[in-house]
């Protein structure tokens, strides 16, 4: 019985600890939001979820060059929504720019993402739920 309760209250801890670095991924999501001036363009934070994807162009997102410059490329954070993209904003070349400020178009990017599949996982949870509901025996 031990076990058993043991086993329940550490998925319990689990999930706690999840939803708490959920939250503070979206915390520090709002925070670039405003830094990188992206509210100019998208008013109401969560209208940026409306977006199929963010996409960044002018660095690398590849584990082993996370956020290296690419060459004569200007950095842009895109927006991608029914199949058009969105320059949500344009900071010029990246190879010009400060390293903090590549370092927050980045993290901007790969945390959209992350919040984006937490959404992903809700909806997923929730038609699993809806299906369970509807079993036919």
């Amino acid at each position: 019985m031990d076990t058993k309760l043991q086993k329940l209250n550490a998925l319990v801890e689990q999930l706690a600890t999840t939803e708490q670095k959920r939250k503070q991924n979206l915390d520090r999501l709002k925070e670039l939001y405003g830094a990188l001036q992206i509210d100019q363009k998208v008013e109401d934070f969560s209208k940026l979820f409306e977006f199929k994807a963010i996409n960044v162009t002018g660095l690398t997102l590849q584990k082993e060059q996370l956020c290296q410059t690419q060459p004569n490329r200007y950095a842009q954070i895109i927006g991608i929504r029914e199949g058009k993209n969105i320059n949500l904003r344009y900071f010029g070349r990246a190879e010009n720019l400060p390293k903090n400020i590549l370092h927050d178009i980045c993290e901007f990017v790969l945390r959209w993402r992350l919040e984006k599949n937490y959404m992903n996982v809700e909806h997923y949870k929730e038609l699993l739920n809806g299906l369970a509901a509807r079993k036919v025996e």
